[in-house]
């Protein structure tokens, strides 16, 4: 029987130790953190996304499709809270009309029910919602990611679970394979998986690789709809995408719970792991200033760094871009909640890797650039993984 080690326990990691151990294989799960999904999983929007953005025939716009259906038939298997509510993407001014239908196109080449209607039409789902158009996608929805992580772990009972164990070290194997030191003992297995997430990159280059893009991680900050304002929202309103910008913008999400979320704005981390300003590590922002992709990156959009860091200090600014979908949204609903950290994965030309990054070496496969939709498709990307394994 093979062993296969698995360095992260965030949903993919997760994910791909289930993939592997229904395949025959013997799994341990190397999780640094006291918890599972302590990171990106844990700190999410909890959308299940449709495919819909996404470039034909990209890896995200395949697995997307399928993910959405394989997560929510996953979710209702092992009872974790789902709800299939479809989503409004609003176009608010006529120049944004082009983009709508591009966008209707474009779900339409990715296999994504979508379809446009009128402002009376949208207004039938959202009345409080501002359009001269919009695009309904039905299979959008909300799910429990934790609760997915959980019962991924109930799949898991057979391997070998290690929370609070970091990888430290990684060397060649005297008999093949990969050794991987945690400080306490050293785990031997025939080949390793890196899920690592926000530090996927490092764990790479202790690996011996050279990954040929870096992770700089963008925290995403997020409001809540006061209780007696989340009556403006019945389910999930988007924004028309800029496409000449490289994130979403700010938009409303209902969540399971009947909370309405609204965000993420995209700031420079100055920490990895780094959910608030005044999480600072000296080492992560020494690698990230020091990487030209960032400089090469920051010169591309100005402009738009410059909004998201004021957004990020004003709440009258994030209330604002808020009002440009539902007007009657103002300051005083707003109450600020939690932030996440997204690790993108940027090229030394300053390109963002828009789809999902995976690199293998002999024995290995790191997953290193697994951002929003990775934890739709978080099943898909696991088979993809296995079968890269062997």
């Amino acid at each position: 029987m093979r062993h296969v080690a698995v360095i992260g326990g965030g949903i993919l990691g997760l994910a791909v130790a289930r993939e592997l151990t229904a395949r025959g294989d013997r799994v341990t799960v190397l999780e640094k953190e006291d918890r599972w999904a302590g990171h990106q999983t844990g700190h999410n929007s909890n959308v299940v996304h449709a495919g819909l953005y996404y470039q034909p025939g990209s890896f995200k716009a395949r697995m997307s499709v399928t993910g959405n259906r394989s997560i929510v038939d996953f979710a209702r298997a092992n009872d974790v809270p789902v709800e299939v509510c479809g989503k409004l993407v609003v176009a608010t001014t006529d120049a944004e009309l082009p983009g709508l239908r591009a966008l209707a196109a474009r779900a339409e080449a990715n296999g994504v029910p979508a379809k446009l209607i009128s402002p009376a039409e949208a207004h039938a789902y959202e009345p409080e919602v501002a359009c001269v158009g919009a695009l309904r996608v039905e299979s959008t929805g909300i799910i429990d990611f934790g609760g997915i992580c959980q019962a991924l772990v109930r799949h898991l009972s057979g391997a070998d679970l290690r929370l609070g164990t970091p990888a430290l070290a990684i060397r060649p194997g005297r008999d093949g394979g990969v050794e991987i030191a945690t400080g306490t003992d050293v785990v031997r297995a025939d080949a390793l998986v890196n899920c690592a997430g926000l530090h996927s990159d490092r764990v790479a280059r202790l690996a011996g690789l050279t990954p040929r893009a870096r992770i700089v991680p963008f925290r995403g900050e997020y409001f809540t709809l006061r209780p007696e304002s989340a009556h403006l929202v019945r389910g999930l309103i988007y924004p028309v995408p800029d496409p000449t910008l490289p994130f979403l913008g700010v938009h409303l999400t209902r969540m399971l719970d009947g909370s309405v979320h609204a965000g993420p704005n995209a700031v420079l981390a100055l920490r990895r792991e780094g959910y608030r300003w005044r999480d600072v590590s000296g080492r992560d922002v020494w690698e990230t200033v020091r990487f030209p992709g960032l400089w090469r990156l920051a010169r591309r959009y100005p402009r738009t760094a410059v909004e998201e860091v004021v957004r990020s200090l004003s709440r009258r600014r994030f209330a604002t871009s808020l009002a440009r979908l539902v007007p009657a949204i103002g300051r005083e609903d707003l109450v600020r909640a939690h932030a996440g950290v997204r690790a993108q994965a940027l090229l030394p030309d300053g390109t963002l890797v828009q789809d999902f990054l995976i690199e293998t070496a002999p024995n290995q496969v790191h997953v290193l650039n697994a951002p929003s939709p990775a934890a739709t498709c978080c099943l898909e990307i696991a088979k993809h993984v296995a079968d890269q394994v062997g």
